[in-house]
């Protein structure tokens, strides 16, 4: 059925009356929606934004580590004898998770300078190490889950065979291998998510690059090891912040998917909405779990067990 709405053409000089389908009026009207809805959120993303960060700021701990403490409570278990210390103090994150976060950070740090705005997929063997750091990842963690069951519910699971003894060395190096390929992962999909000129060069595909990036990610984790209290702050705000700086990636290229906004980017600047709004989301999923954690458990500190 047809709408007796004017659409206008140009034919031939002239302007021709024609009537236009109820289709072609539907994806005019959502066209105008969305762009109303775009100018709209100019103003209200910020604001959120703002609100968001007051409420966070409001039930986190004082401190800037205590802060780190708060981000770290929305994503991970925290427990103590699974976590390093700063001067007896645990870091926000537990080993694993520190070492997957910063394995994160500094993979997407590495990428960003030596590869810009590649998309293309590595390399076979590539990929393969990085399957292979996640199954070291799974292997460990889930050995790691039985030992800790087992030792909370006594005999009832002595059935189950220890394969080796966890430890927050291995917890660390299989996070961050699992971290690596999060990088990869993210890098690419971002890039072709907001940028017009993005490229399809192989990420990882230079010489040697992969064998430097593990060797950083390496020297990362041996300075983890030892607890210094010079290295493990830095370190621990590092590992906070790839929390923030993953999950806004995400919900920023969700955001751009849902205004329809993919490859319009020429610069980071262009793309501050975006960003923010991915910002904004990210810190109230933290913030909603933080509350409703707190509710439930009554401490920052680890998940009751037993």
């Amino acid at each position: 059925m047809l709408l007796l709405l004017p659409c206008f053409a140009q034919r031939a000089g002239l302007i021709d009356l024609q009537i236009c389908d109820r289709d072609e009026y539907n994806d005019a009207m959502r066209n105008r929606l969305l762009l109303a809805a775009q100018k709209l959120s100019n103003f209200l993303v910020p604001l959120a934004a703002v609100a968001i960060l007051v409420a966070f700021l409001n039930i986190a701990p004082p401190g800037i580590l205590s802060d780190a403490d708060a981000i770290g409570y929305a994503v991970c278990h925290r427990l103590d004898s699974h976590s390093f210390d700063i001067a007896g103090r645990q870091l926000p994150l537990c080993a694993r998770c520190t070492g997957m976060y910063l394995g994160a950070v500094i993979g997407l740090v590495f990428l960003s300078l030596r590869y810009g705005r590649s998309t293309g997929r590595p390399s076979k063997g590539v990929i393969a190490i990085l399957v292979l750091f996640f199954l070291a990842f799974a292997l460990d963690g889930s050995n790691s889950y039985l030992t800790l069951m087992k030792s909370v519910y006594g005999g009832r699971l002595n059935f189950i065979p220890d394969l080796y003894q966890p430890n927050n060395t291995l917890r660390l190096f299989t996070g961050s291998g699992v971290g690596l390929g999060m990088a990869v992962a993210i890098f690419s999909a971002f890039n072709q998510t907001f940028w017009q000129n993005w490229d399809d060069k192989r990420i990882l595909g230079k010489p040697w690059d992969f064998v430097i990036l593990i060797a950083v990610m390496i020297g990362i984790d041996l300075l983890v090891l030892p607890e210094w209290d010079w290295t493990l702050y830095p370190l621990a705000l590092v590992s906070s912040g790839g929390v923030l700086l993953l999950l806004t990636m995400v919900y920023s290229m969700l955001w751009t998917m849902f205004v329809r906004q993919e490859n319009q980017f020429m610069r980071l600047g262009q793309a501050w909405l975006p960003i923010l709004a991915g910002l904004t989301i990210t810190l109230l999923q933290i913030t909603t779990i933080d509350v409703v954690r707190l509710w439930l458990t009554h401490t920052w500190g680890g998940f009751p067990l037993g």
